[in-house]
């Protein structure tokens, strides 16, 4: 099976275009102004206009209100909509019912009672990403968790492994865990927030080589 692959925070068009042509499946924008990777409504529904309908779009948001979130979906109209703040089931299900989106919940990893108890988001999200634990960011922060973590862990769901992915690092990353799909930020950066080109090329390309279709 083919290895999804999410580029995420970008901010220029000349990455939008770098991601989408190196061959990400998903791209992501950060609506989050703490955050280095920020983009604003105006500038998220721009880059937004110049990915084609091949590749998914991915709003990024941290306990966004629901006029803010709504508001945000109406402009920028994303595929996806990745929560990754304190967003419970409930309000996550309430998402579902009132926006034509489909909804992606990112779990910091630290342990395997966190994977057990993320079952709860079964119902309201249609994947979960595990990354790192938070810290000064709830994500993007260029740390990967301890893969072994998901040693024999039996997927009740669909998933996405993020967390200090690299070039370097992902075939090894997706051969240890079998992960379906892969999502790298920071690991492609050469300062907090600004993306290097060639390393988004270099991490699809790594990805492709490894495992081909």
């Amino acid at each position: 099976m083919r290895t999804e692959v999410k580029i995420c925070g970008l901010s220029t068009p000349e990455t939008i275009d770098a991601a989408v042509d190196a061959g990400a499946t998903h791209v992501g924008l950060v609506h989050y102004e703490k955050s280095p990777r920020h983009v604003d409504l105006e500038q998220a529904a721009k880059l937004r206009r110049r990915v084609p309908e091949t590749v998914k779009v991915v709003l990024v948001v941290v306990g966004l209100q629901p006029e803010p979130l709504t508001r945000a979906w109406e402009v920028i109209r994303p595929d996806v909509i990745q929560f990754h703040g304190g967003e419970t089931p409930e309000w996550m299900k309430l998402v579902r019912q009132h926006l034509p989106v489909e909804t992606w919940r990112s779990v910091g990893l630290r342990s395997a009672e966190t994977l057990d108890n993320s079952r709860k988001f079964i119902g309201a999200a249609n994947r979960l990403l595990f990354d790192a634990p938070a810290k000064a960011l709830p994500g993007g922060n260029g740390v990967s968790f301890r893969w072994d973590i998901l040693d024999g862990w039996e997927p009740y769901m669909p998933w996405i492994l993020a967390g200090g992915l690299t070039a370097d690092n992902v075939a090894e990353a997706i051969r240890t865990t079998g992960a379906p799909m892969v999502d790298a930020s920071s690991g492609l950066e050469d300062e907090p927030g600004v993306k290097n080109i060639g390393k988004i090329r270099d991490f699809v390309a790594a990805i492709r080589t490894s495992a081909p279709a």
